[in-house]
Parts: C-alpha cells; structure tokens; sequence
C-alpha cells in the first residue's frame, strides 16, 4: 500500500495489532534517503508499506480496521498478494554466493565449500545487520584488509553491522579486533559470526566504546560521510601513531569534505572509488 499522505506510524500499529509479522517502508518514487541520522528514521515523500501476514488472516478485518483507524473514506492503491512458504529468515542467501577480495580473503555464506584452495575464509549470515560484502563499500574495505599486514595487530571496526570486516580481519591474523555498532542487532549479529568463525575469543562487540582514549594499529569506520566528519576527532584519536586508517560509506563527491575532517592528522593514500562509493586509506602521523 502506498502511504500517500498517512503517517506511517500510524499505519504500522494498525497492521502490527492485526498479527503482522513483518512490516517494511520502501520508496514508491525515486527519492533517494541516504544518511539518517543515528535514531532517526526518515521516510521517502512516496512511501509503500508492505506487511507479512499468516495465511488465514481476515482481510476484510484488517482494511476495514484500516479505514476506521486512520479515519479514511477509501485506502490509498493497495493489493493483496499470497505468497508460497519459505524459510524466510534464509531468503536472503539466493542472492548471496561465494565472493572474493583481493588474493586471497572470502566470503561465503552458510556451509558452501570454499572454491579455492590456500584462502582465507569468512563464512557469514548477516541476520538483521548490514555487511555481506555486495555493497561497495564493504568490498572496499575487504580488499584494503587483504592487502595490508593485518598479522598480530589491533582493530577497531567502528559501526561493525554484522561484523563482517573486524572478523575478516581476525581470520587475516589480528591479534583483536573490537567492534562498536549503535544498532543492538548489529552487536548481536557480530557476535554469533564471530563464534560461526571461531575467532570469538579475539573478538568483542557493544554499542559503545569500551575506553574512548583507546587506541589501535587499525581502526576502520564504514559508515556515512556526516557520521565521519563529526566524529572525526574521536575516529583520529583511536589511530595509534603509525597506524592505518579506513574510511567509507562516502559518495565520490564527499570525499573531499571527509579528508578536510582529517587534515593534519592523517596521510591519505589515493582514493579508491567503486560504483560511485569511495574509500580513502591512510596513516596517522
């Protein structure tokens, strides 16, 4: 259903009390919302909601409950569709195969078996958390991980999602890595693949610092370019002198905005750009 002009809170509750499992806001138009800030959840000026019902829920209820909680003489176009049962919480891997970065680090999902020989693998399942590796800007980060020494170093995987970088980087041969993630599923996420990984014991996650005078040989932060240009005297500070630097989530015409954030601090490398997503690497002084 499209929202049009219905607030979509008010939507939500009324499909939520009728037994939806699921309910998802997507943009109808073409309007783009690319940084939230952390709480925030914008919608789009064209909204559709879809929700996930059992099989034998009323219909005829559920719209006329609709029309009444929402005060409307009609819905917004609307339609009802039946799906055929799957093990949804799975549905995600039919997009999802072995993928490689760099030489030599994979990521596979599940149980499949790794294509080559002599690899570093990561078998992930990124549950309700961002990373799995097809964004760009993940990529980015993995092969800027394959290419650097990672062997016996510090991490800090600073908005971790699923973890998917920090425990990449513990298979390379970190001696921790440390992840941080406002978002609880996201901490919980990490944690379970972490363990999937058997690199748990190396491996920590909460939505906060533990120490914000920490600091570490690695530090990555793929996030938004707002989130990084106000933190970016936090993100410097946790640089160890020496140390390496990551940066992403930042569309190719921030990158400038996000580099002046770190002038002085950090020795930027050229930026690396895919699909219109950029990533700039570099050591602190």
């Amino acid at each position: 259903m499209n929202l049009e002009s219905i607030e979509a809170d008010r939507v939500e509750r009324v499909l939520v009390d009728h037994g939806a499992h699921s309910v998802t806001f997507t943009d109808a138009g073409d309007a783009p919302v690319l940084e939230p800030a952390p709480g925030d959840t914008p919608l789009w000026p064209d909204t559709r909601v879809t929700a996930l019902f059992d099989a034998n829920v009323d219909v005829n209820a559920l719209q006329a409950a609709l029309l009444e909680k929402l005060q409307l003489t009609r819905l917004p176009p609307n339609h009802v569709e039946t799906l055929r049962d799957r093990a949804w919480e799975r549905e995600w891997l039919k997009d999802f195969g072995p993928m490689k970065f760099g030489r030599r680090l994979w990521i596979i999902p599940g149980s499949e078996p790794a294509p080559e020989a002599d690899n570093v693998v990561v078998r992930l399942d990124p549950g309700l958390a961002f990373g799995t590796g097809t964004h760009a800007t993940t990529a980015l980060c993995l092969e800027w991980l394959d290419r650097i020494d990672v062997r016996g170093r510090t991490v800090l995987d600073f908005g971790c999602g699923s973890g998917i970088l920090a425990i990449a980087a513990c298979k390379l041969g970190a001696a921790s890595a440390d992840g941080v993630d406002i978002d609880l599923q996201a901490v919980t996420a990490s944690l379970q693949n972490a363990a999937r990984n058997n690199v748990a014991d190396r491996f920590t996650a909460s939505t906060a610092m533990a120490a914000e005078t920490a600091q570490f040989d690695i530090v990555i932060a793929n996030i938004l370019a707002g989130t990084l240009i106000e933190n970016a005297a936090r993100i410097g500070d946790w640089v160890k002198p020496g140390g390496q630097l990551a940066l992403s989530g930042i569309l190719h015409e921030q990158v400038d905005r996000v580099r002046s954030a770190y002038q002085g601090r950090i020795d930027f490398e050229p930026t690396a750009i895919r699909e219109n997503w950029a990533c700039l690497m570099g050591t602190r002084g």
